[in-house]
C-alpha cells in the first residue's frame, strides 16, 4: 500500500482523500468519520503529517472570562478555548475562573529559562581527561555560540551547561527561539555545534545531540527544578466569602484537603511536582492552540500551594509554579486554521502581530511577548482548574459531578 507516490499536480486534499480510500480497501475498514473538510486543512498534509488520511475531530469548549493581571503588570480578561473529550472538565476551569473573577483575578509572573538541547561527547582518548575536553569547549564557547546562532535568524543562545560522567560530557544549551515553540530550530543549531567542536576539538566523538539531560518531553528533576522554556507563577488571594459562595466549601476543609494530598500523598508516591491535574488544562489548552502536545510531560511538573493568611484576615492564599511551558505562537500547528483561531481568541489578533523582539527587553506597562503572555495566560488556568478540584474533592462531590457530566 503505497501512500507517498500520487502523480504531479495533486492538491493536499486529493491526497489526503486517495489514502484514505486505499486504506480503507486495503484493511477492509470505515474511515469516512476522519474525512477531512478542505476549509481545515491548512498545510497540515504539507507540514505537519505525514501520510496524512484524515483528521480527528476534537471538542473544544469555553470557560472564563478569567481576569489576569500579567508580570508587566497589565490587566485583562481572557477566554480559554479547551479542547478535551473529559467531560467535567471545562465545567470545573470554568467554576475556577469565576472564584478567581470574584477574588479579584490572577496575578503571574514568569521567566524565560529558553528552550533546551543537550549534546552527548565521548572522549575518544583515555589519556585526555573529560575535565579538559570541557575546558577547551568553554574557551571555544563563542565560536560554537556563533555557529549555532547562524543557523536561524530568530536564535539565541542563551546560557549553557556541561556535565561530566566519566568520559561522558553532555552540553546543554538555552536558547531564545523567538516567536516559535523552538525545538526544531534548536535541533538544528544543536546539530551544527556538535559538528563544529568535533572538527574543532581534539579527541571528541559527537554522541547524540539529544542526550536526555534537556529531558524532551520526559519528566525529570532538573526540568523540575531548573526549568524549561518559560517557568510561570500565577497566585492569587481567595477571601473566605467567594470560597463560600462559589466553590461551596470552607477554608478548613480546602486546607485539610490540600494536606492530604497535595504534601501527604504526593509525597509518598515521590510525585515529581505535587498538583491536582495541571497536565489536563495544559493539554486541553495546547490542543486547542497547535502547540506539542507532547509537552504536556513537563507542563504536568507544576507544584499547587495554599496557605492561610494571617489570622485576622479572612483569606487564603493561592499559587502553582509551572516549571516549564513550552509554547509559541508561529510554527508547528499554530497556523494551521482552527488552532489559529483558538490562538486569536485566546491572545487577540494584535497581539500575535507585534514585532518579533525580546521579552526580556521589554519595559515595564508595555506589551508582553506573545509567548511570554500564552504561558502566563497557561499558568493562570492552571490556577483555576486546581482551585475547582481542590474544592470538588474537599466538598466530595468530584465523583457526583464526574457521573452527572461524563457519562
Amino acid at each position: 500500500m503505497d501512500l507517498r507516490n500520487f502523480p504531479d499536480g495533486m492538491t493536499s486534499y486529493e491526497r489526503v482523500e486517495e489514502r484514505r480510500s486505499l486504506i480503507e480497501k486495503e484493511l477492509d475498514i470505515d474511515l469516512l468519520a476522519t474525512q477531512i473538510d478542505q476549509t481545515k486543512l491548512g498545510s497540515a498534509e504539507e507540514n505537519n503529517c505525514e501520510q496524512m488520511f484524515g483528521h480527528i475531530p476534537l471538542p473544544v469548549g469555553l470557560a472564563g472570562p478569567l481576569k489576569i493581571i500579567f508580570s508587566n503588570e497589565e490587566e485583562t480578561t481572557v477566554h480559554l478555548p479547551l479542547a478535551t473529550t473529559e467531560g467535567a472538565l471545562v465545567a470545573s476551569v470554568n467554576r475556577g475562573c469565576k472564584t478567581l473573577e470574584k477574588a479579584g483575578g490572577v496575578r503571574t509572573s514568569s521567566c524565560h529559562v529558553g528552550m533546551t538541547r543537550s549534546l552527548a561527547f565521548k572522549s575518544q582518548n583515555s589519556d585526555r581527561s573529560t575535565a579538559a575536553l570541557r575546558e577547551e569547549i568553554e574557551q571555544k564557547n563563542a565560536d560554537w555560540k556563533h555557529v549555532g546562532e547562524a543557523t536561524s535568524n530568530h536564535l539565541k543562545i542563551m546560557q549553557y551547561d556541561i556535565d561530566e560522567v566519566d568520559d561522558h560530557l553532555f552540553l546543554t544549551i538555552a536558547c531564545d527561539t523567538d516567536e516559535a515553540m523552538g525545538m526544531n530550530m534548536v535541533t538544528i543549531a544543536a546539530q551544527a555545534i556538535g559538528d563544529w567542536l568535533v572538527e574543532h576539538v581534539e579527541e571528541l566523538e559527537l554522541v547524540t545531540i539529544a542526550g536526555n539531560v534537556d529531558s524532551d518531553k520526559k519528566p525529570s528533576k532538573r526540568t523540575y527544578e531548573k526549568g524549561r522554556g518559560w517557568s510561570v507563577i500565577a497566585e492569587a488571594t481567595l477571601p473566605f466569602s467567594v470560597i463560600e459562595d462559589v466553590l461551596k466549601t470552607t477554608p478548613e476543609k480546602l486546607l485539610k484537603t490540600s494536606h492530604a494530598k497535595l504534601e501527604i500523598g504526593s509525597n509518598l508516591a515521590g510525585a515529581i511536582g505535587a498538583n491536582l491535574h495541571a497536565a489536563n488544562v495544559i493539554a486541553a489548552l495546547y490542543l486547542a492552540t497547535g502547540q506539542d502536545a507532547a509537552h504536556v510531560v513537563e507542563g504536568s511538573l507544576a507544584d499547587t500551594t495554599i496557605t492561610a493568611a494571617e489570622i485576622h484576615e479572612s483569606h487564603l492564599r493561592v499559587s502553582v509554579r509551572c516549571p516549564a511551558i513550552l509554547v509559541g505562537v508561529r510554527g508547528g500547528g499554530t497556523s494551521l486554521p482552527a488552532q489559529k483561531q483558538c490562538l486569536d481568541l485566546l491572545l487577540g489578533r494584535e497581539t500575535r502581530n507585534q514585532p518579533l523582539d525580546n521579552a526580556q527587553d521589554r519595559e515595564p506597562g508595555t506589551g508582553l511577548h506573545p509567548c511570554q503572555k500564552l504561558s502566563e495566560i497557561i499558568g493562570a488556568a492552571v490556577l483555576a482548574g486546581e482551585i475547582s478540584l481542590l474544592a470538588a474533592q474537599a466538598t466530595q462531590t468530584l465523583a457526583k459531578s464526574h457521573k452527572k457530566l461524563a457519562r
